[in-house]
């Protein structure tokens, strides 16, 4: 049975037993029957709103993302040896500013990560035991944070109403030492006891100017993530800079791997010739027919996984990333073989016109013939997989993770499928677990092919399927949002399938109007596009959107905690950082209290000693 744990349907933490109701108050049971599996929501994740960066960072991740890509190329390109000074991190600072087109402006934002770029091989060799984790107590949460505060800093108390929590218990069981802190008397003193040879830092930039000359006075070698504001009230920083600063070591040799350019490699297997190259050309219109579907459009994250996975796992053995050669190309061919194959026959079930933007294979060539090139395509991938170069065994267990993907996602669509011949309202966990049978197959076929391909073990089969399963939920419940927040012209008219999205909005919709609408939209007896603004009001009122992207994000951090018991650094850093690629880098804010207090007296933030 599907069972809540200690959350309710605004995604806040509860008491409560395993056998809570769901997320949208409904009796379990009360939509599609399910099978023996159970799902047990995530915990909640503070989310606040957007704040805009102050005007010397970069807004976006994008922008903050190509300033860090072409800092580290210049540090390689030059062999930059550190400590360098002010003046010298500023010069080549100036100098990634003209390259990345960013305004000058950004000049001393982009020295921070020139300088964590010079220093990174230096921290990744530095043992976890020997670092300090700096993190400030503006990150704490506005108006409820119970952590008192002593000489040393705050003394976080696990409430979960922030990201100090999650960060610091990382950390600690990584053998870190923590601060949560402002200024730098401590790690001085810290440092001039010899207890701690690096420092991974998040601060403002107004603290990171004052601290450096201390810093590099002493060729103290250390990580700074700068806050996206300064004046320690609701300021955010980029989680995953936090993340992969922590996790960073030595013995991580994919750590310097741009996983943007594997994507890209990964993404040009998928042309007219680079398909010819690798299986030949098409024998006749079926299998041509096939070929255009695989390089008609998508997004390859599928792919993408499996190639990720071999990458880090060659790599934790030979110390380097190995050469993509024509089997790795294979296997990830077979993966979007099975994914396209699933798309033409899920076209076809859910009656869709389009996709990609262009029209579907069975509008386009119709029904028999689409059908016929769905199944083509699955046996091409099983037939790929039988060509890999890998031992018999390998391939028998292959071909056994490949089938229970495909009975998996049949038993999800089945499953909606049953819905759609009456279609009605379904609680929000019946809709996670449509969403967890249909979605977190296919990465959880990619990712295992791709382990299996590699030699891995059983152990981290067993993580890989954890993790598969809250990132093919929390892809789906952004697949979701999307269809109500960006994609108005989808291929999938919103409502015709089972939606988080109308799930909350149904529970949340008040008598009357609101639960009319909402059913109608059920039941199909109205189209979405004939209400909109109805349902625009009714979703932005009850707070629909800010309850599904906060389980969104809960899925994504439940994604992040299945790999801690990973013991291998490669895949372990590279998937946490898949994460950040898929769904983009979040950031977490967070408020200081002190910060008034501070005023009130006539101090001046950021003031404190230094020396």
């Amino acid at each position: 049975m599907i069972r809540q744990s200690r959350q309710d349907d605004e995604g806040g933490a509860r008491p409560g037993n395993p056998q809570d109701a769901p997320a949208d108050g409904s009796k379990p049971g009360s939509g599609e029957p399910r099978g023996p599996s159970s799902l047990i929501l995530p915990p909640r994740i503070p989310r606040q709103s957007h704040r805009p960066s102050q005007h010397n960072i970069p807004d976006t991740n994008s922008e903050r993302d190509q300033i860090r890509r072409l800092a580290r190329q210049r540090v390689e390109r030059l062999n930059l040896v550190p400590p360098l000074t002010v003046d010298e991190l500023r010069r080549h600072a100036e100098e990634v500013c003209k390259l990345a087109g960013a305004d000058p402006v950004y000049r001393d934002h982009t020295a921070v990560i020139v300088n964590n770029e010079a220093w990174r091989d230096t921290v990744a060799g530095i043992p976890f035991k020997r670092r300090l984790l700096l993190l400030p107590q503006c990150l704490r949460a506005e108006g409820c944070c119970p952590a008192p505060i002593d000489e040393f800093g705050l003394v976080c108390q696990g409430c979960g109403e922030c990201m100090i929590h999650s960060f610091q218990t990382e950390a600690e069981r990584l053998g870190y030492a923590v601060l949560v802190a402002e200024g730098s008397a401590v790690v001085t003193k810290m440092i001039e006891t010899g207890q701690i040879e690096a420092v991974i830092g998040v601060s403002c930039m107004s603290v990171l100017e004052k601290c450096f000359p201390h810093m590099e006075s002493r060729a103290v070698p250390g990580l700074a993530v700068p806050l996206l504001q300064d004046g320690c009230a609701s300021t955010s920083v980029d989680s995953d800079w936090v993340w992969d600063a922590i996790h960073l070591t030595s013995d991580d040799v994919t750590y310097r791997l741009d996983l943007g350019e594997l994507r890209r490699d990964v993404q040009s297997w998928f042309t007219d010739e680079s398909l010819r190259a690798v299986l030949g050309a098409a024998e006749d219109k079926t299998e041509q027919v096939a070929r255009d579907w695989l390089t008609s459009g998508g997004k390859r994250w599928r792919p993408y996984l499996a190639a990720c996975v071999h990458v880090s796992l060659k790599s934790s053995r030979t110390g380097e990333p190995p050469p993509l050669d024509d089997d790795a190309k294979k296997l990830a061919i077979a993966v979007e073989c099975f994914h396209k194959a699933s798309l033409v026959h899920d076209d076809i079930e859910d009656d869709d016109d389009e996709r990609y933007g262009k029209k579907t294979l069975h509008v386009e060539h119709g029904m028999p013939v689409a059908l016929n090139v769905g199944d083509f395509l699955l046996g091409e991938g099983y037939r790929l997989i039988g060509e890999l170069g890998v031992d018999d065994a390998t391939k028998v267990a292959m071909y056994h993770i490949a089938a229970s993907g495909h009975l998996t996602l049949s038993r999800g669509q089945g499953a909606e499928l049953c819905w759609a011949r009456r279609p009605r309202p379904l609680a929000s966990l019946d809709v996670l677990d449509i969403f967890r049978q249909k979605t977190a197959p296919a990465f959880e076929v990619a990712l295992r092919l791709g382990a299996c391909y590699s030699g891995a073990d059983e152990g981290l089969h067993s993580v890989l399927t954890r993790y598969s399963e809250a990132l093919g939920i929390a892809y789906q419940i952004r697949d979701d949002l999307e269809d109500f927040t960006v994609d108005e012209d989808s291929g999938n008219p919103r409502g015709l399938c089972p939606s988080l999205v109308l799930a909350v909005a149904h529970k949340r919709a008040g008598a009357g109007a609101e639960r009319k609408l909402t059913t109608s939209l059920w039941e199909r007896t109205r189209s979405p596009g004939e209400n909109a603004d109805d349902i625009k009001r009714l979703l932005a009122q009850r707070g629909v959107f800010e309850t599904v992207e906060g389980l969104l994000d809960a899925y994504t951090a439940q994604a992040t905690d299945t790999l801690r018991s990973l013991n291998d650094p490669a895949l372990k850093g590279l998937l946490r950082r898949v994460i950040g690629k898929i769904f983009g880098n979040e950031q977490i804010q967070g408020y200081c209290l002190e910060y008034h207090a501070r005023h009130a007296s006539g101090s001046e933030v950021g003031s404190e000693s230094v020396a």
